[in-house]
């Protein structure tokens, strides 16, 4: 049998994801056999590049996507978040497996809330949406501007003195079982709107390849894609991409999807919608009228 080829970033994160989509194509497909390639992107060459500047658009993806779409792979693996809401033209989304936590995470040296944070402390984010959030809930703090992999996070909150805090994904502590490996920090869940497909992972695929997709069906979770796809129709309505002060998060339960949205600059304006799960499209495109209004 012709082995599966697996396209993916080379960093700790990107192949812990691999590892869960091998994982699960193992049990779905006990026979199959897989190959991993690593491609190194914009974002990985150039790790000094300022998100916001780049807009962040296929910052970390464009160049497996030219690898799918030239056929040296057959599925590119990327953090859903990640992933710009307009597609090239030949390419989809293949599958989408269970969500792992979405929420972000406040990580701090001491113990502390973000409404505990002493006056004016400093807080470590690059990410426009954090940030937003962040100064709407206190006016007060101090951002600074972070960059590097979770691991190179952490060890810059830990070597920054005046630093207070950083704010990270649950999903790529938990995926990289990072938290016993940091004792002297705290972590606390923080009540913000998570990036759109925060959590979950995409599995892209040429659209022409309909063995690929055959072989993916088996891993894919009907209600994690319901979901990322409300969310992205949001963000792709407002025409925005990974680093825009937009948010949004959707839950399915029984048949319906509650998405809870938010764009933060240059005012707060916030949605909360509900609808069946097999519209999601709809939807999202209703969240992004209605913070339009």
């Amino acid at each position: 049998m012709t082995p599966l080829r697996i396209g993916s970033r080379g960093s700790p994160l990107a192949l812990a994801q691999v590892e869960i989509i091998q994982a699960l194509l193992r049990r779905a497909h006990p026979t199959l056999a897989v190959e991993v390639k690593i491609i190194k992107t914009s974002g990985d060459l150039f790790p000094d590049i300022s998100l916001t500047k780049s807009a962040g658009k296929g910052l970390f993806t464009k160049e497996i996507e030219d690898q799918l779409l030239a056929g040296t792979i057959d599925v590119a693996v990327h953090s859903m978040k990640d992933l710009p809401t307009q597609l090239p033209d030949g390419l989809t989304i293949g599958a989408v497996p269970a969500r792992e936590d979405a929420r972000d995470l406040l990580v701090t040296k001491q113990p502390a809330t973000l409404a505990s944070l002493p006056p004016g402390a400093v807080v470590a984010s690059s990410s426009i949406r954090r940030r937003a959030q962040l100064l709407a809930a206190r006016p007060d703090l101090r951002l600074e501007d972070i960059r590097g992999n979770v691991e190179t996070r952490l060890r810059k909150l830990v070597e920054h003195r005046s630093w207070s805090a950083t704010v990270l994904a649950a999903a790529g502590l938990n995926r990289l079982g990072l938290r016993s490996h940091w004792p002297q920090l705290y972590w606390q869940p923080l009540d913000i709107i998570p990036a759109v497909g925060q959590g979950a992972i995409a599995c892209e695929v040429r659209a022409d390849d309909f063995a690929t997709q055959e072989v993916l069906t088996r891993i894919n979770d009907a209600a994690t894609l319901a979901c990322v796809e409300a969310e992205r129709a949001f963000l792709r309505a407002l025409g925005g991409g990974c680093q825009v002060p937009y948010a949004a998060h959707a839950t399915v339960t029984g048949d319906q999807i509650r998405l809870v949205a938010g764009v933060f600059e240059p005012a707060v304006r916030r949605a909360e919608v509900t609808g069946h799960k097999d519209d999601p499209l709809e939807l999202g495109e209703r969240a992004a009228r209605e913070v339009r209004q």
